[in-house]
């Protein structure tokens, strides 16, 4: 007697059968996949903490930068930090108060960040602020000035960090033009897309016309503007005239007597 055929294996309707259950099970999977990435996603963005601002301070610690301006611009910040008036606008955000970081850059892939993401939103939390900055006195680069690297590396710091603001800005504090890596104005347009806006702090020591190149190729975004400063001599008040326009879209500061500071909307 002849065994019975495809004994043991299955038919064309069980193999068929078999298939389609694969399928299913796979693309049921994927539907979780996608689903729980939205999830995830959507988890993500309502954990994020709010805030009126993001700021990314970027400081200049090129090659054109000697140790005394250097501690200079540094020095700016802990002053600022400290300053009533400064603080007196950190309070006006509320509850909410801003998110700010420090950042050395000098060539195109040369980028660091010295003081982590912290809220500051009163005068305990903004003398915090300061102190952390004056316990990194150490420079971390003296090469070349790549200032499109440091707002394609601002970008990705305000992308990544946790906080939802309101506002974001990119502050770049520079001595001289681009001349290392891709240029500002190429990677501006892309950066002010995403709703963050680029201003900058111009020293003129080495170049006069620092602030025309800044106002063409590197600032922009709503209510953008350059701060100029005539000397690292004068980098204390201009930084604290720059931070008060940064933290209070209110607060049209003039320069104080003798501060050398000058101002370009664009």
């Amino acid at each position: 007697m002849k065994a019975p055929k495809d004994s043991g294996r299955l038919g064309k309707r069980g193999r068929a059968a078999l298939l389609f259950t694969a399928v299913a099970t796979l693309v049921a999977g994927a539907h979780v996949t996608i689903a729980s990435d939205k999830s995830v996603l959507a988890t993500s963005v309502a954990q994020s903490k709010p805030v009126d601002l993001e700021l990314v301070l970027a400081v200049d610690t090129s090659a054109s930068v000697d140790a005394r301006e250097y501690r200079l611009q540094m020095e700016g910040l802990v002053h600022a930090f400290r300053d009533p008036e400064v603080i007196a606008a950190i309070r006006t955000t509320g509850s909410r108060g801003i998110a700010v970081t420090v950042v050395h850059w000098s060539s195109a892939h040369q980028q660091k960040q010295v003081v982590p993401w912290t809220k500051v939103f009163d005068e305990g939390s903004a003398y915090s602020f300061a102190a952390a900055i004056s316990d990194h006195p150490k420079r971390d680069y003296a090469d070349s000035t790549g200032i499109g690297g440091v707002i394609e590396y601002g970008e990705r710091l305000i992308r990544r960090n946790g906080f939802d603001g309101r506002r974001k800005s990119i502050d770049v504090s520079a001595d001289g033009v681009n001349n290392s890596g891709v240029q500002p104005e190429l990677v501006r347009k892309k950066v002010v897309a995403e709703g963050i806006t680029i201003n900058g702090l111009a020293i003129l020591s080495d170049n006069p016309f620092l602030f025309k190149y800044f106002d063409e190729a590197v600032i922009g975004g709503p209510g953008a503007f350059v701060l100029t400063v005539a000397s690292y001599n004068d980098i204390i008040e201009g930084t604290r005239n720059k931070l008060l326009r940064e933290i209070s879209v209110a607060v049209a500061q003039a320069p104080g007597k003798g501060s050398g500071t000058k101002l370009s909307k664009r």
